[in-house]
């Protein structure tokens, strides 16, 4: 068939960083799905967008072109109003799972399409699938009924929503080009567009453990995936927040669902909890369900309830024993002193090298393997003395997965501790 534009061209223009009309937008991203455009085309496409941006037109039109690609979820038939959360990755990063539940104990429906861990960052599904029987997946009948039913599903998104983004993004991951805010922005955008949430807060990590380093680079990609909400409809807020530090004392999958759990008995970590209300907060009052006391629902087992439900509905066992490594390590204190640093990526690489994470989406991964923290910044604590807990179930694991920490605790001086602060840095709206 006769194509309206030419490949070359359209790479040609943004290489020397002019704008792309909307038909050449709209024409690339389908030709690229059909196949009438190169994977080498593609490639050379998204490294001009990395190298010279996009502006606000072209990456609204470059994200509908993505949800036109495929089908589009409508939750208006739900007696309920929605609202979703997306996190950029980072650390520890249990949040959904008690956030889930503990927003629908308010009558808001969740519907929480979630993915797999990837390199240093965890993945939802791998988290919840070490609960005996849970399953990721659910047709679009039974994701309703159980919004309908329970108020939150977590399982993964289906084929069918932004195929353009499931091919541009497994490109970008080869080659070099997924640090490009325009196509992070559109990438996760179309998705939850395509999904039909009525509300959308985001939570974009920054700091070592997050993809965005620096808070100049974390506001730009919140400040540009909040305009294209808003730009579609969607009651969007975004939230920056710390992940310098991992969220709680766990990285790895079985261990943060079990922290989870601590979480909505109305315990854990104080970081954990703090996110976790202020993104319940933010979801409620986007949804129109706001001026709530949350903190409440997490401690009077009303979240804990839907929890249980939720699990339940996806064929998960919740009073089943979660799986245990077959091998611990400890990791000791260097010196006397002060903990002033622990960083997430450190800790990240460590979990993902003892078997918690994936290098390739195909990857297995081991249900009980990550890193367990005894110590947070501000901790004193005496050399020897116990920091670190390595889970994994193949013991030769642990010898680079130390490697990877061999510089992730600071020790300073008594006297040098860290001034507290907030897990959330910024609101973006």
């Amino acid at each position: 068939m006769s194509e309206a534009f030419d490949a070359v061209d359209v790479i040609s223009a943004k290489r020397d960083r002019r704008e792309l009309s909307d038909d050449e937008i709209r024409w690339v991203l389908d030709a690229y799905t059909r196949g009438a455009v190169a994977e080498e085309q593609m490639s050379a496409l998204a490294m001009a967008v990395l190298l010279n941006g996009m502006t606000r037109r072209e990456i609204a039109t470059w994200t509908a072109a993505m949800i036109a690609s495929g089908e589009r979820m409508d939750f208006s038939g739900l007696s309920r109003p929605t609202a979703d959360k997306h996190s950029t990755g980072g650390v520890g990063d249990k949040i959904t799972l008690p956030l889930a539940p503990l927003v629908a104990v308010f009558d808001v429906a969740v519907p929480q399409l979630s993915g797999r861990g990837l390199g240093h960052t965890g993945g939802t599904l791998d988290k919840l699938e070490s609960i005996p029987g849970w399953q990721a997946s659910l047709d679009n009948d039974a994701l309703m009924r159980q919004l309908e039913d329970v108020g939150a599903v977590v399982c993964a998104a289906g084929s069918g929503l932004a195929p353009a983004d499931k091919k541009l993004y497994a490109l970008r991951d080869v080659t070099g080009t997924v640090e490009s805010i325009p196509l992070i922005a559109s990438s996760i955008m179309s998705k939850k567009i395509a999904e039909g949430t009525g509300a959308l807060v985001l939570d974009v990590k920054v700091g070592s453990g997050a993809f965005m380093k620096t808070p100049e680079d974390a506001t730009e990609l919140a400040r540009t995936m909040v305009d294209l909400g808003t730009d579609a409809g969607v009651r969007t807020v975004a939230l920056i927040t710390d992940m310098s530090t991992p969220l709680g004392l766990t990285a790895g999958n079985a261990l943060e669902v079990r922290e989870s759990v601590e979480v909505l008995a109305g315990g854990g970590p104080e970081d954990v909890v703090e996110l976790t209300v202020r993104l319940a907060e933010e979801m409620l009052a986007a949804a129109g369900r706001g001026g709530q006391d949350v903190r409440a629902a997490l401690t009077d087992g009303r979240a804990m309830d839907v929890w249980r439900r939720m699990v339940a509905a996806q064929g998960g066992d919740p009073d089943a024993e979660l799986p245990t490594a077959r091998h611990t390590e400890e990791v000791l204190a260097p010196a006397d002193g002060v903990v002033t640093g622990l960083d997430a990526y450190a800790v990240g690489v460590a979990a993902w090298r003892l078997g918690a994470g994936r290098a390739r989406k195909e990857d297995p991964v081991q249900a009980a393997a990550g890193v367990e923290l005894h110590v947070r910044p501000g901790a004193t604590v005496r050399a020897g003395e116990r920091v670190m807990t390595l889970h994994t179930d193949t013991p030769e694991r642990f010898e680079r997965a130390k490697a990877a920490l061999a510089d992730a605790l600071a020790v300073g001086p008594e006297g040098s501790r860290p001034a507290a602060g907030s897990v959330v840095i910024d609101r973006i709206a």
